[in-house]
């Protein structure tokens, strides 16, 4: 046990580095990096189509990377934003690290880019441990996962600068209960801004958009208490990110047991379509 938990402690750490070298590197371009993190099926694409598209009409430079275990649904869709897209196949990686985000941005990403949104793996267990490089993580359900989402997923809503409801349109129908959501938010996150949205209706559309300029504009994002105690404490790391192995796993998000190795052997496959490249991470 001690040797998983050391094995792990080196990768975070590891990637902690790599994370922080490229956000030094992007903000001295002037590119805000966006994490967004979310289970399948909660919405995250749609609403981000439409806060792409509202970022064109702005004139604001922006661009999307994002990821899945297979297809290239998520980028086409994206990519009728008409802005720069990637699409990063992890082959059954289920995160994203920093030094692969870090090589499929080197060469790809405009020189311009004033915000970067990453759309990370459908899961809310392994991507929560790893930093990318952002300036704002933002954390995403919908209406229809139930409230205790956030109490039964306590990383991934704990280390959020920014929680998104999503599906608002449907909450009526559902009985999502919001008090007891935001409760539960509050529970593990004291403090984090909640905002409610709809890429349907249009309801808090853009919000997402002007949090992550404002955090490009210097403006300090939510510090989360969790975020701190890690700080505090970085022995606790490994657990803290929600990998500990003492307990049951949830099923319901996908997610690779036999990953711990550095994933740099990364080996490109480019297929090309109007404003979307495509890179396949293969074991």
């Amino acid at each position: 046990m001690c040797r998983v938990v050391d094995l792990r402690q080196a990768v975070l750490a590891k990637n902690d580095e790599a994370a922080q070298v490229l956000r030094t590197e992007l903000t001295a371009r002037g590119t805000t990096v966006v994490n967004l993190l979310s289970s399948p099926g909660s919405g995250k694409t749609a609403l981000l189509e439409r806060e792409l598209l509202l970022a064109r009409e702005r004139g604001v430079a922006v661009a999307a990377l994002t990821a899945d275990l297979a297809t290239e649904n998520d980028a086409l869709r994206l990519a009728r934003s008409g802005v720069p897209v990637k699409q990063v196949l992890t082959d059954g990686l289920c995160h994203l690290e920093a030094a692969m985000l870090g090589r499929h941005l080197d060469g790809w990403l405009p020189g311009d880019t004033r915000l970067l949104f990453v759309e990370n793996v459908g899961n809310l267990v392994c991507p929560a441990g790893y930093d990318l490089g952002e300036s704002l993580r933002v954390v995403l359900a919908s209406v229809t996962e139930g409230e205790d989402k956030p109490l039964k997923y306590p990383t991934a809503f704990g280390l959020a600068q920014l929680v998104l409801v999503t599906k608002t349109d449907i909450a009526r129908a559902v009985e999502f209960d919001e008090a007891a959501f935001r409760a539960n938010v509050e529970q593990v996150n004291p403090g984090v801004e909640i905002v409610l949205t709809s890429a349907r209706a249009g309801e808090g559309l853009g919000v997402l958009l002007d949090r992550a300029l404002e955090v490009g504009a210097g403006g300090g994002a939510h510090a989360p208490v969790m975020a701190r105690q890690q700080h505090a404490h970085p022995h606790a790391h490994a657990y803290a990110h929600g990998h500990s192995h003492g307990h049951g796993h949830d099923h319901d998000d996908e997610h690779d047991h036999g990953r711990d190795e550095d994933h740099d052997h990364d080996h490109d496959g480019e297929h090309e379509h109007p404003h979307v490249q495509t890179a396949a991470q293969t074991r």
